[in-house]
């Protein structure tokens, strides 16, 4: 996705890879290969992800014979690129991938099976649940969490001491969160109590699907082949987004924000509670009118979830370098890896037995992210992007009638969902 919430606000769908293979491509049985013999491993990221996994390039290229160079392409024309490239199996030897595209990936042949060398891992019980099982087709391992992001509470300590509010304290249900941003809106001003991306389809799932997780209500089945959105508890999050927008507690610019900018004032100070990604804590420069805390996404009337989002990391299915692929694929998953460079870099890491390392002692908050990463979900759908990522897709017209419109929020849900649904359900 976006710098901030990379993980689904892609909008081209995987339909390109529907055709490419014919299905998950073999790999000798048994094979745990891993050599560095001086190697060169050519790999691909989308820009978004560009950043991170160059850093992680870095330290193993510095330290291992074997080299990795990096191909980075736009976020709009990635999937394009790889169903291109798998059906001319002119696939790099590491593919990096938005986790909700991986369930297409390992179904339709891109990613090579690496489950005997996935199951040689002395930590494989704790990689990041959400990645690993976006990443199994068929109970066989085609990839492994590369980047880890996810949706969080974001608030403006300042702007809570200003309102009166305790900044120690943040909402723990969403009747909290209303009364806090219209605290914090009676503040008067350029000043606004929430915000969202009400044009960005992404943005929305992200950060009000764990609301409904949290309340205890679902969106898809687990097969990820049908919609469930149409149920009472969704509709009552809904109400709550339009309630906030109609009372002008969110400012009018969120109605047509689609998503570049989505996070651009809760960064200026201008924005007391904004659910959003974990990353944008990387960019958000802190001051006098801006003090940043992070909390759970809660539920109607309690509970917390995340929708666990970022990247996974596998070896093309056409590679002849599987192997030394593998060393580099491995050695990104290692204590010195996820420590030295993930998370001492202020990202998250994809390992919950490293969650308590030094660099998470230092700022609570990434402790308050690494706690997420192992209770949140990932949806699953082969036909995630087109479904939902997609602005012309049906998800995007059900979100905005659900919050703009002025219809029923429950009516409005249910008449979009038999759109949604066939979708997920059909083709690739």
């Amino acid at each position: 996705m976006i710098s901030h919430a990379r993980a689904v606000i892609a909008v081209l769908s995987v339909l390109a890879l529907t055709s490419c293979q014919s299905g998950p491509a073999a790999t000798p049985a048994g094979d745990t290969g891993s050599v560095d013999d001086g190697t060169t491993i050519t790999m691909w990221t989308r820009a978004p992800t560009a950043t991170f996994s160059q850093t992680l390039i870095d330290a193993y290229n510095a330290g291992h014979k074997n080299k990795v160079q990096l191909t980075v392409f736009p976020a709009d024309s990635y999937q394009q690129k790889v169903g291109t490239a798998a059906g001319a199996k002119q696939l790099p030897d590491v593919l990096a991938a938005d986790v909700v595209y991986a369930p297409n990936y390992a179904a339709k042949g891109v990613y090579l099976d690496i489950t005997s060398r996935v199951n040689q891992l002395q930590f494989k019980a704790a990689l990041a649940p959400a990645h690993m099982k976006a990443a199994t087709y068929q109970a066989k391992n085609y990839a492994v969490p590369h980047d880890i992001d996810l949706s969080a509470v974001f608030y403006n300590k300042v702007l809570f001491t200003k309102a009166g509010l305790d900044p120690a304290k943040p909402p723990a249900t969403l009747d909290e969160i209303v009364a806090a941003a219209k605290r914090i809106q009676g503040l008067g001003g350029d000043v606004s109590g929430y915000f969202f991306g009400g044009a960005c389809p992404g943005c929305q799932l992200f950060t009000s699907w764990p609301m409904i997780w949290a309340s205890g209500g679902t969106v898809l089945n687990d097969q990820g082949t049908a919609s469930t959105i149409d149920n009472p508890v969704a509709a009552k999050v809904y109400s709550v987004l339009r309630q906030l927008y109609n009372d002008k507690v969110v400012p009018a610019s969120a109605k047509n924000e689609s998503g570049p900018t989505w996070t651009q004032l809760f960064g200026e100070g201008k924005v007391g509670i904004q659910p959003m990604g974990a990353t944008a804590l990387q960019g958000i420069k802190e001051g006098p009118d801006l003090q940043v805390g992070v909390a759970p996404i809660p539920g109607l009337t309690g509970g917390s979830s995340s929708f666990v989002g970022g990247d996974v990391l596998g070896i093309g299915s056409n590679s002849q370098h599987a192997a030394a692929a593998w060393d580099f694929i491995s050695w990104t998953l290692s204590e010195q890896a996820q420590v030295e460079s993930v998370a001492k870099s202020k990202n998250i890491t994809v390992r919950s037995d490293l969650a308590d390392n030094t660099y998470a002692k230092q700022d609570p908050r990434l402790g308050v992210f690494n706690k997420l990463a192992g209770e949140g979900q990932t949806p699953i759908s082969v036909n995630f992007g087109k479904t939902f990522n997609d602005t012309n897709g049906p998800w995007t017209a059900t979100v905005i009638d659900a919050v703009f419109s002025g219809g029923d929020v429950e009516s409005v849900l249910r008449q979009h969902n038999s759109a949604i649904t066939d979708s997920l359900s059909s083709g690739g």
